[in-house]
């Protein structure tokens, strides 16, 4: 049997699991390494400590969780797959590491932050195309 997720370093644990393979997955690993070069060990702490926050009620982040991936969003459009590719590596490293409520409530919650932060992408609409391309789009009668 699995440990349920108790700690901090439970947390940081699987938050390190889960962005050794979404950084390197073909499908969404460039976003994390290309478009947001993003800084693994100064990222951990910050994420772990949102992932606390949820899991463990820790109050130990305060941050906004959307402003990121809203920025990443205006640089490379984020689709619902990219969504739906970050939740199955997710749940398959909580399922491999842990099981219990809080393995549990931290694929439900995802799912949760998942679903909403794609809503509100969908909302912002696609970025202008880089360097001065054309946008197309309709105008008149439908």
């Amino acid at each position: 049997m699995k440990p349920d997720i108790e700690t901090r370093a439970d947390v940081e644990r699987l938050v390190r699991a889960f962005y050794g393979r979404a950084m390197s997955d073909p499908m969404i690993g460039y976003l994390f390494t290309d478009v947001a070069e993003l800084d693994l060990e100064a990222h951990v702490p910050e994420i772990t400590s949102f992932w606390e926050t949820i899991l463990l009620g820790a109050q130990s982040y305060r941050g906004g969780a959307f402003a990121p991936h809203a920025q990443l969003h205006m640089k490379s459009p984020l689709r619902a797959g990219h969504f739906e590719r970050w939740l199955v590596l997710w749940t398959t490293t909580v399922d491999e590491l842990f099981e219990g409520p809080r393995a549990g409530y931290a694929k439900h919650h995802a799912t949760r932050v998942a679903r909403a932060f794609y809503g509100r992408i969908e909302t912002m609409g696609a970025p202008a195309p880089a360097g001065g391309g054309f946008a197309v789009t309709q105008h008149g009668p439908r």
